[in-house]
């Protein structure tokens, strides 16, 4: 199954070189590059490396995984999500399409709770916001997640019949809850988190920004829970 690479990028300039150059070579068909609005040349530097490159200067993650989506190729069949900034480990994203190239999941998420994050990688108000917002998609749809973590896997067919619409923080939880309410086959797999390798850290490690995304993903469960 062709797979596709999706990075959102704001300011990764000095982190996509390190990104590219860990990544197993030949495990992706396509890499695109969401630059949303960066002043720092992320865009030529992914460009340098092969990727596809999308502008979307309207800030926030679901507008830049949006503008990602529309340049997919029709021929992708799998289509993962990494950040720009080398948290997540490249070398498991095999282990990630894994379970949906042999028919066993539509949707796989790889869970930093089940797995190891390094210290300082997941700060206690992100920890506290995460074991939330699972909760409480457990006692609206019965299901159980561990993380909404945005290292994850999907099968472009089901990815396809969600027709994802957040354009900002709610975009993980509006995709594991339209998941649940689909019928679709989850599963959680343990990945390795770490700290960003450089660059600044644009929610968590800004008390305001935080604030703003655990809003906006309360918001987005309230929303689906009260359709």
């Amino acid at each position: 199954m062709r797979a596709a690479l999706i990075i959102p990028a704001l300011n990764e300039a000095e982190c996509l070189p390190l990104l590219f150059d860990a990544m197993p070579p030949d495990l992706f068909r396509w890499i695109i590059v969401a630059d949303n609005g960066s002043t720092d040349g992320t865009a030529a530097v992914a460009r340098a490396r092969g990727a596809i490159v999308v502008a979307e200067p309207e800030r926030g993650y679901g507008a830049a995984s949006l503008a990602a989506l529309a340049a997919l190729p029709a021929e992708a069949e799998i289509v993962v999500w990494m950040q720009a900034d080398l948290s997540e480990d490249p070398s498991q994203a095999a282990a990630l399409m894994a379970p949906i190239r042999a028919g066993e999941a539509d949707l796989v998420i790889g869970s930093r709770t089940l797995g190891t994050a390094a210290k300082g990688a997941l700060l206690p108000h992100q920890q506290f916001g995460n074991r939330l917002a699972c909760f409480l998609i457990r006692m609206f749809w019965g299901h159980r997640y561990t993380d909404l973590g945005p290292f994850r896997a999907i099968r472009r067919d089901a990815l396809d019949r969600m027709r994802m619409a957040d354009r900002n923080y709610g975009w993980t939880i509006e995709m594991q809850i339209k998941a649940v309410r689909m019928g679709l086959r989850v599963v959680e797999i343990p990945v390795r988190y770490g700290v960003r390798v450089a660059g600044e850290n644009k929610v968590s490690g800004n008390w305001r920004a935080s604030a703003r995304a655990g809003w906006i993903i309360l918001r987005t469960v309230f929303r689906f829970a009260l359709r």
